[in-house]
């Protein structure tokens, strides 16, 4: 390939080049030690320079060389890893500039010439291709080709990116390159003449961690079903760890639970995914979680920045975000100082130079008639336009609203309901009223008509007491969404939220607001369009809406019964990926307490779609890989715990009610609605930092109890008995200089008998409030990969269990057969084309076919691949007839015609080939020369499906030819051919009239034909080939006369009686397979046993260079 051209002072350094081709201007020039005979110790030593080099390109084989006569200056402007690619090279400079260059009489011109025209081959070279959007195109171009090289995958297997480090063989490292793509890690070194490569996908990566100790400094450890691999010595491990993370992550949320999961629009496109786009998603993943936000919206700017703080008096360092409807700003320190303003709330972004002094400052004015202030931006004035065009494209959007939003902002209706009507046919006045109910959607909460007045209800002094500092925290701090959240309001949340702004700060910390002001009339359209339906998902519903908080009067009211049940139905009706889980019911009735309706639909909303991402989809994955993330918190914060629990699952399998339903289901309700407020205001590091704080609590408890159940307990009784008694706000202890507080010195409170949740929860953020979303987000994305392939392992369990008791292969072969197959459905997501695959899985989720039987499917191409690998026939590869079989088996095995086959089909299939009876075989052999199998009619397609017992008798035994003994009563009797015909008849008779199902349809001669085609291909290259071509000669011609005695017997047909066409017989299922066992040959072919073992093997080794043909490997040995 063209290089850039880059200085060599010395064209022979150390004798490390020899010259093959040379002219006035250029040199071609070989490796030493490459094209030499193989041992010379010169090959040994220059393969050993090249590979401890630590360069990210290592030194091709091949090089020409750009050299100006009389200067001792040359540039290397090609190099190739074979003799042949640089030879091309070489030619198109004999052909193109040699004779051009002899006219320049200033030598220097000659260099600038060459130089400047080898840039413009490189730059066309790249036009297009992905070298060009990467940070050093030249060093990728090269990796690229490498890649391409030495693992052959097709081109369509994107590479990423690439490091230089070590990997370990035993005690021996192996220095090379890590390729790191779409679909697959790859590694490839080359040492002392050893080469050493190695493909991983990453769906068959269970585990990443960062690894140290023994010889290696700090590694990676890749770990797979069946080995695992260490790689050390990067430049920046923290960054290939991050990249090895995202990508594994993304690999697996697309193949694995492409429709559970959430995948950014950009990460669903593979052939998109670059380094920078990794980079770029890492950040926005961090943005969403950090503020919390709708995960549609995309990243736009990120900038340095200062915003003036009105309360501190001075300008906060940090940094600015923009997504398409937000600015974000945070303090260096995470969680010290954060802001959040919606775009539609700003009136205006201008740049203030001529009012201000300070450096770069813009001005960001709100509807509330406030402005903030940023300064030090750079790029201000690109940041500014792109913010203004975004402003007015917004305003533009909502200028059909806007009426209607003030409107519903300003007007007040007397009457705390509003009703919307229905057609109705119901007479009975109950039953009208109760359909009035149900579709009444409530204006206020739902506390301000009915009172919870268990333990720890505040008293009325109390609560005006906070309600002041409330105020005047809002007038320094600011009011609604774009409030100042500061350490101060987290000690004012933790000291408890009045209950008459509960609602509204719900609203503000979660920024729902902005959902219900930007959606006017959204959710009563949702209630109209949902409420009357039925399905499985309002079954669950209806199940559920009495479980809902039993003891609180509100949900022992058709009121609160009511309410609940048109939140929870509109959401499932807005979100059917999602519907309904359980727990969400426990959700949405806190929030019908003290939020109005409507804004409870959208606080459930920010909940299950926001605040806890992936939590309530189809298998919950969210919350689990939050369990995994817990574990291995309790591992690093609580080490004495954990050594004393070595499976900390059991302590997860406990915390996962705390995580789905915010504690609101283990804690007294007053105690746990402080959680819920501490919840909205930090999101899920609140609820990771109170369960750390609650194990810490009752640790020497839980360490004292041998039993497991016993520790259980001591958890439960712990929550039962959290208190709510808040400390008033005048004793409300303050955090002191040194971060500490001073009630830390207090007894613990589970030795007290009964703990305080709000010094529970301050406890939890002074112990654990080093905990922030940036690492949670690392954590999630790394324990990600392990939740999924363990649903993975269980996925593959439950199909092996459903398979297992009809076939007869091994359990090991059976689940080497199940690799084989998603591994094939995965190679068709890697590099094929999936439409027929989505549409299938659209179908099958539409009909409501179960997860486990719509998991993994193989289209025809899928088929015949895995066909050509496994089918004990053809011996000799008859690759024509091969592929005919492989078709007409396919279309045999898809019984519902969505020209997809399960695992269970395919299973089956082998079995008989492999485990089955003689008669299975024919019978499969038969089956696939009648309609459907043989033509594309299906008008006997239903036939076919069912099953015909092969009757026992005489068909189990070779029919001789010429004499047979046997034995009755003690004596011998010599038959001849025609009388044991016949006995086989009678006996087909009898077996036909005790089998109750409908025998198969009759072959008919045409048929017939190919079936005995079918045969005689499956001998070839069998080493008695000829022996068997003699067999099924005579079978043929004995079927023939069975055929013509058939029809001679049969007689005339019967006016309008369906059957065969004049002069043209059929046989049976029966007579073929008697016939066939006339011949002892045929019989010993049918029922030879294949070594199905041997094939999974050589099929694993051949799978990937089937579907994904290798490129010839370029070797430089002699």
């Amino acid at each position: 390939m063209w290089l850039n051209p880059e200085e060599v002072a010395l064209k022979n350094a150390l004798k490390l080049w020899v010259t093959e081709r040379s002219n006035d201007f250029f040199l071609l020039q070989r490796r030493r030690g490459r094209g030499e005979p193989a041992g010379k110790i010169s090959g040994l030593l220059v393969g050993a320079l090249d590979t401890v080099l630590d360069s990210n390109a290592r030194v091709s084989p091949f090089r020409i060389l750009l050299q100006i006569p009389g200067s001792q200056i040359s540039w290397i402007i090609a190099s190739g890893a074979a003799m042949e690619e640089v030879n091309k090279h070489w030619d198109w400079l004999a052909h193109n500039l040699l004779h051009s260059l002899s006219v320049f009489e200033n030598k220097e011109d000659v260099a600038s010439f060459v130089r400047g025209k080898v840039k413009g081959l490189i730059a066309e070279e790249s036009r297009g291709r992905q070298a060009a959007q990467e940070d050093d195109p030249e060093k990728f171009r090269e990796a690229l080709l490498k890649f391409e090289r030495h693992f052959g995958l097709p081109s369509s297997e994107k590479l990423v990116t690439f490091y230089s480090c070590c990997t370990w063989k035993g005690r021996v490292p192996r220095q090379g390159l890590l390729y790191l793509s779409i679909n697959h890690l790859a590694f490839y070194s080359f040492l002392l003449g050893k080469e050493v490569k190695f493909v991983v996908p990453w769906a068959e990566v269970i585990r990443l961690e960062r690894v140290s100790g023994g010889f290696m400094t700090e590694a990676i450890r890749v770990s797979t079903r069946r080995r695992q691999r260490d790689f050390s010595m990067f430049l920046n491990l923290d960054e290939a760890f991050g990249v090895v993370g995202q990508l594994a992550d993304i690999a697996l949320r697309r193949l694995l639970d492409s429709e559970g999961l959430e995948l950014d629009r950009v990460l669903q496109q593979p052939a998109r995914i670059t380094k920078r786009v990794l980079e770029e998603q890492a950040l926005r993943e961090y943005v969403l979680a950090l503020f919390r936000l709708p995960r549609g919206e995309r990243l736009h700017e990120v900038a340095s920045c200062a915003v003036w703080t009105p309360h501190a008096r001075c300008h906060t360092a940090g940094t600015l975000y923009t997504t398409d409807n937000y600015l974000g700003f945070s303090s260096r320190e995470e969680g010290q100082c954060i802001l959040l303003v919606p775009l539609l709330e700003v009136v205006s972004v201008e740049k203030a130079e001529s009012t201000c002094a300070l450096p770069n400052p813009v001005i960001v004015s709100v509807r509330s008639k406030k402005a903030f202030q940023l300064i030090e931006l750079q790029e201000r004035d690109d940041l500014v336009e792109s913010l203004d065009c975004r402003l007015r494209s917004l305003h533009l959007k909502q200028s059909a609203f806007r009426g209607s939003r003030r409107a519903n902002r300003t007007a007040s209706c007397p009457n705390p309901y509003y009703t919307f009507y229905y057609d109705t046919a119901c007479s009975d006045e109950e039953e009208m009223e109760e359909q009035v109910l149900r579709n009444t959607v409530n204006s206020e909460a739902l506390m301000t008509a009915f009172h919870h007045s268990g333990p720890g209800s505040h008293n009325k002094n109390m609560e005006a007491e906070k309600e002041k500092m409330w105020e005047d925290h809002f007038a320094e701090f600011g009011r609604g969404v774009h409030m100042f959240r500061t350490d101060k309001v987290q000690h004012l949340i933790a000291a408890g939220i009045p209950e008459s702004l509960r609602g509204e700060l719900w609203m503000t910390f979660s920024d729902a607001s902005s959902d219900l002001d930007s959606h006017p009339g959204y959710y009563a359209g949702l209630v109209q369009t949902s409420m009357g339906q039925s399905s499985l998902t309002t079954d669950e519903i209806e199940r559920d809406l009495h479980r809902s908080l039993p003891d609180h009067p509100a949900f022992q009211n058709p009121t609160g019964i009511a309410a609940l049940r048109r939140v929870l139905t509109a959401y499932a009706h807005r979100n059917p990926k999602i519907g309904y889980c359980q727990s969400m019911n426990i959700l949405a009735s806190v929030l019908l307490l003290y939020a109005k309706e409507e804004a409870a639909f959208w606080l459930l909303v920010a909940v299950c779609e926001r605040m806890l991402p992936d939590y309530f989809n189809r298998r919950v994955i969210g919350a689990q890989v939050d369990q995994s993330v817990f574990e291995q918190l309790i591992a690093e914060r609580l080490p004495d715990l954990a050594d004393h629990f070595p499976d900390l699952s059991t302590l997860s399998s406990v915390s996962l009610s705390w995580f789905l339903t915010v504690f609101v289901s283990v804690l007294p309700f007053h105690s746990a609605v402080c959680v819920v407020d501490w919840f909205f205001f930090h999101g899920i590091k609140a609820i990771f930092q109170l369960a750390l704080a609650v194990l810490e609590a009752n640790a020497a408890r839980l360490c004292a109890r041998v039993d497991e159940g016993q520790a259980l307990m001591v958890l439960a009784s712990f929550l039962e008995h959290v208190g709510s008694e808040q400390l008033s706000p005048g004793e409300f202890s303050q955090p002191s200089a040194n971060g500490s507080s001073s009630s830390s010195n207090t007894a613990d409170p589970a030795a007290a008998g009964q703990a305080n949740i709000t010094q529970l929860i301050i406890d939890a953020y002074e112990r654990f409030g080093d905990l922030t979303v940036r690492k949670i987000e690392r954590l999630r994305c790394r324990h990600r990969i392990q939740v999924l392939q363990a649903h993975e392992d269980t996925t593959k369990e439950n199909a092996l269990r459903v398979v297992t008791p009809d076939v007869s292969i091994s359990a090991e072969n059976l689940a080497d057969i199940y690799d084989l197959f998603k591994t094939e459905h995965f190679i068709s997501l890697y590099w094929g084309d999936i439409s027929a695959v989505a549409a299938a899985e659209a179908a099958s989720w539409r009909r409501g076919v179960s997860y486990l039987e719509r998991q993994y499917r193989l289209d025809l191409p899928q088929f015949k691949s895995l066909y050509g690998l496994l089918a004990p026939w053809p011996a000799g590869g008859c690759q024509p007839h091969s592929d005919t079989l492989a078709h007409r088996t396919f279309t045999l095995l898809d019984s519902d015609r969505h020209n997809l086959l399960s695992f269970r089909d395919f299973a089956l299939w082998l079995d008989t080939l492999y485990c089955g009876e003689l008669s299975d075989k024919v019978k499969l052999l038969y089956r696939l020369h009648l309609p459907p199998a043989l033509t594309v009619s299906a008008e006997r397609s239903s036939s076919l499906s069912s099953e015909i017992k092969i009757p026992s008798g005489s068909l189990g035994r070779p029919l001789s030819v010429g004499v047979a003994c046997e034995r009755a009563h003690g004596k011998e009797e010599v038959k001849d051919y025609q009388e044991q015909l016949k006995q086989m008849l009678r006996d087909l008779v009898v077996g036909k009239d005790k089998d109750a199902h409908q025998p198969l349809p009759l072959m008919k001669q045409r048929e017939f034909i190919q079936f005995c085609k079918t045969l005689c291909s499956l001998f070839h290259g069998d080493p008695e080939e000829n022996e068997l071509f003699q067999a099924i000669a005579k079978v043929t011609s004995l079927v023939l006369q069975i055929g013509e005695a058939t029809t001679r017997s049969a007689g005339p047909p019967n006016q309008g009686a369906a059957g065969p066409s004049d002069g043209e017989w059929t046989i049976s299922l029966a007579q073929i397979l008697a016939s066939v066992l006339t011949e002892q040959t045929l019989v010993n072919f049918l029922e030879k046993a294949s070594d199905l073992t041997s094939r999974i093997a050589a099929a694993k080794e051949k799978q990937y260079q089937q579907r994904a043909p290798l490129l010839a490997l370029q070797h430089a040995h002699s």
